[in-house]
């Protein structure tokens, strides 16, 4: 079950420029980035022009070791990038806000605006991060809306993305439940991962063996293969634990 877990979380993982696209914070502003940001954001565009150009030569059939040559870079990161493990998506950084931020919009919205005043507020419910985090924050959101923006959006992280998807729609609030209506119309293929991860799941409850091969048909063409594939090697122990009561 753990394996399954965490199989759906590397398939979120895989799709999370997808998924910023789809929650619409594909588009960085870096007047909204702190200074660390700014430096992380420089270095995700300069890793964003490396993996474009390698891919335009492939695409124009420019051999692996020509690409090397005419880049610069090493035959190993061009594999990386030719085969997909090189995808990158720049995150505004995640913090010990993460579980606050619905709170903390909530506040803003209701024009609770000062940082020192919304941090005390917070170490009163067990944050705890420094005064500088919340008003950092604070100072974003007012440059955000000073620019007529819409308010700062952050993608949240790849494990807070699979939890989402993975619990009941009653346990979410209502900017969560459009976030992930949002992954899911715009990421389908993570939707079908998270079926596939769903099906395995009920398959070892309900010790039902016969659905094993139609799992693995399904499971081999989804964001999850690799999962399935180390089902498929270790079939007679996955066998085992269907047909076990232990």
């Amino acid at each position: 079950m753990e394996n399954a877990s965490r199989a759906f979380l590397d398939a979120v993982r895989k799709s999370m420029r997808q998924i910023r696209t789809a929650i619409g914070s594909a588009t960085i502003n870096p007047d909204l980035l702190t200074a660390a940001e700014r430096n992380q954001y420089q270095g995700y565009l300069h890793r964003e022009d490396t993996n474009a150009a390698i891919l335009d030569l492939a695409k124009s059939g420019v051999a692996i070791k020509d690409i090397v040559r005419r880049t610069g870079h090493s035959r190993g990161l061009v594999r990386r990038v030719l085969r997909g493990q090189r995808s990158d998506v720049f995150r505004v950084r995640e913090n010990s806000l993460e579980v606050y931020l619905p709170w903390l919009d909530a506040q803003w919205s209701a024009g609770h605006r000062n940082g020192i005043q919304l941090w005390r507020e917070l170490t009163r419910q067990g944050f705890h991060g420094c005064l500088r985090v919340v008003t950092e924050w604070a100072t974003r959101r007012r440059k955000a809306e000073k620019m007529d923006c819409e308010p700062l959006s952050r993608t949240p992280s790849a494990r807070t993305v699979a939890r989402l998807m993975t619990i009941g729609r009653d346990d979410l609030s209502k900017s969560q439940t459009a976030t992930v209506a949002a992954i899911e119309g715009g990421v389908p293929q993570l939707v079908e991962a998270r079926e596939v991860v769903a099906a395995f799941q009920a398959m070892i409850r309900k010790k039902s063996l016969a659905d094993l091969e139609p799992w693995l048909e399904r499971a081999r063409s989804s964001l999850v293969a690799a999962f399935a594939n180390g089902v498929a090697k270790d079939r007679a122990a996955v066998s085992a634990a269907i047909n076990s009561r232990w």
